[in-house]
């Protein structure tokens, strides 16, 4: 089991409209394509990225079909609409928080 996290930060005055992608397409999509999503944290102090995302899949080659997917290109493309320092990082699967 690998542990996919990613990270990246709201761009200022799209709140609003990153919210709603969020929830009603990014998450339910990467979900789809066979991501289980463990894990959401948001920083409210510090300089890390402001949204944390976690979530796990089987193997590393589940992992690379769908990093390299159409459906992961449509989805990340309009998210990054509404966020930037977007980054994808793969690792092993410890449970629990993960950064």
């Amino acid at each position: 089991m690998l542990k996919v996290i990613f990270t990246w930060n709201i761009k200022p005055g799209h709140e609003q409209d990153y919210f709603a992608y969020v929830l009603r397409e990014y998450l339910p999509g990467i979900n789809k394509l066979g991501m289980e999503i463990t894990d959401a944290w948001a920083t409210v102090f510090g300089d890390q990225p402001q949204v944390l995302l976690g979530a796990v899949v089987p193997s590393r080659k589940i992992a690379r079909k769908i990093l390299l997917s159409e459906k992961w290109d449509e989805l990340t493309n309009v998210l990054l609409d509404y966020v930037d320092d977007f980054e994808v990082k793969i690792t092993s699967h410890k449970g629990g928080f993960q950064f």
